[in-house]
């Protein structure tokens, strides 16, 4: 007996590597090189492609696609309908659809991405990255940043207990659990 629920309606083809804990719920579709955690929860209708990696703790919601290519690290959230590309120029008549032809799209520890957001391949989402609803990232993302926007820019910070950060003067600032975080410049701050 399995460590981990598929629901009866989902299809997880042979091979594929799922970790203790982990449920798959309604019509979702995992294929054969996929590689998923432990305790993750993959919400109805979602499809994960070869090769793809998901790391533990990871919540993906409903209708959220990962093509081959995206590499998610540990406890990362997805918003349901959020979009993952691989390929920047997608053509049907000349098709690129080889394993050569994706890019890598990293989504590093404890991200979160908003419902609808689209994330264009190539790009880095640093720890704690926090996309908003809707947003359309096409450059990499710095750890505690908040992004939104179209395309998306930096418009704030936020802990990676999930607190909005607020810099006094000096360039610090502290969230509700205690941590401490420092604004190193315009695109950094970093966690003491």
């Amino acid at each position: 007996m399995a460590d981990y629920f598929v629901h009866e309606s989902a299809y997880v083809d042979e091979g594929v590597q799922i970790g203790a804990g982990t449920k798959i719920w309604h019509f979702c579709h995992i294929m054969g090189k996929a590689k998923i955690g432990h305790h993750c929860s993959l919400g109805q209708n979602v499809f994960v492609a070869n090769n793809v990696v998901v790391g533990d703790g990871c919540k993906i919601q409903n209708n959220v696609s990962l093509y081959e290519g995206v590499i998610l690290e540990e406890y990362v959230f997805c918003g349901p309908s959020m979009v993952f590309t691989n390929i920047k120029t997608p053509r049907c008549e000349f098709p690129r659809n080889t394993t050569e032809d994706y890019q890598t799209t990293l989504v590093k520890r404890g991200a979160s991405i908003g419902a609808n957001a689209t994330i264009v391949c190539g790009v880095t989402l640093n720890e704690y990255a926090f996309v908003a609803a809707g947003a359309v990232v096409t450059k990499d993302v710095p750890a505690y940043a908040i992004v939104a926007g179209v395309p998306a820019n930096v418009t704030g910070w936020m802990s990676a207990y999930g607190d909005v950060l607020e810099f006094d003067a000096d360039g610090y600032a502290v969230d509700s659990t205690g941590v401490k975080y420092q604004r190193v410049s315009a695109l950094e701050v970093s966690q003491l």
